[in-house]
């Protein structure tokens, strides 16, 4: 089953009729051309309703593991995972780091929109939190721009523990102006151009979104509170594997 047959012919339609997602700033995602979309991650249903909102085809990147698992229910999982949109990291590179970062770099090479939690994980209590400087990388590398993704209500709608989701509220995406960062071409691997990326893009996050900004990792939040931060929608693991090698510093 193809990304498309699922987001027009069963997803799609199933879930703009049950749920009535609302969407601002279309316009700003651009017609053509390799594009990351950066979101905040409320919760597992934002890597759907997302894509159903937006005109283009948006992959999200996913763990190997999700494709090689053997038996029914591993046939049934890659099929389910290709159907949204999900591409698997080539595994060819030892370091998962640079596996992740080869792949979406692949992905925004072939002209797409590629789907990106910059926080790594489901936010614990629905504030933002601070970015994974993967994104920036990811920026750098391909010459993509870069348009930051408001997720509004899913939280609400399918808190954490929840199956399905709840029919209201209404969930919403609100998409902000396209980010460019030519202006630091040839910059990949300096940790303080990437640092300065990704916290200008969680500023534009959290004015779209609203939330309250926490300058810390939600991973480690979470870790604190023993929760499992690896739970979460496919997309958002594999910011982490991307990386973060920059010092702390507060988005402004």
């Amino acid at each position: 089953m193809g990304y498309w047959l699922a987001k027009f012919v069963f997803l799609g339609p199933l879930l703009r009729l049950l749920w009535r997602p609302w969407a601002e700033g279309r316009e700003n995602i651009p017609a053509d051309g390799p594009v990351i979309i950066a979101s905040n991650h409320l919760s597992f249903c934002d890597s759907f309703f997302m894509p159903i909102v937006i005109r283009r085809k948006v992959t999200f990147l996913a763990k190997a593991e999700y494709f090689t698992t053997p038996g029914l229910k591993g046939r049934l999982t890659r099929r389910f995972m290709y159907a949204v949109g999900m591409v698997p990291i080539d595994r060819g590179d030892s370091d998962a780091a640079r596996a992740a970062l080869t792949t979406g770099v692949r992905v925004l090479g072939e002209g797409t929109l590629l789907g990106i939690y910059p926080e790594g994980t489901r936010s614990p209590d629905g504030r933002l939190y601070r970015g994974k400087t993967g994104v920036a990388r990811l920026a750098l590398e391909s010459g993509a721009v870069v348009v930051p993704c408001a997720m509004i209500n899913t939280d609400v709608v399918q808190p954490q523990g929840r199956i399905f989701p709840k029919l209201r509220p209404r969930p919403g995406v609100r998409f902000g102006k396209p980010l460019d960062f030519s202006r630091y071409e040839g910059m990949s691997g300096d940790r303080f151009v990437e640092r300065s990326m990704t916290d200008e893009i969680m500023y534009e996050l959290m004015q779209l979104s609203g939330q309250e900004y926490v300058d810390q990792y939600a991973a480690k939040v979470k870790k604190s509170q023993g929760k499992d931060a690896a739970f979460g929608s496919p997309g958002a693991a594999d910011v982490r594997e991307i990386g973060d090698r920059a010092p702390k510093s507060r988005a402004s």
